[in-house]
């Protein structure tokens, strides 16, 4: 199984807002590229608690989705 943690996630530069995220300071997420272990994402309002990461596959097909608007119930 491969270790998917991102350690110290607050301590790493480059972190993004999601373009999805509103500009109200609510609902807003934060994503760092080019990390070895997956994609991690964190809420950007408490930059540093934990960083959820998930596979490079799951989050391109998340993505697609959003883009593609199929979320919506």
């Amino acid at each position: 199984m491969t270790d998917r943690r991102l350690h110290c996630p607050s301590a790493k530069d480059g972190w993004r807002k999601s373009s999805y995220s509103n500009t109200e300071g609510g609902s807003c997420l934060e994503v760092l590229d080019d990390q070895a272990v997956g994609i991690p994402v964190r809420d950007s309002k408490t930059p540093h608690g934990p960083a959820v990461v998930f596979p490079r596959t799951g989050w391109a097909l998340f993505v697609t989705a959003v883009k593609a608007d199929v979320l919506r119930p």
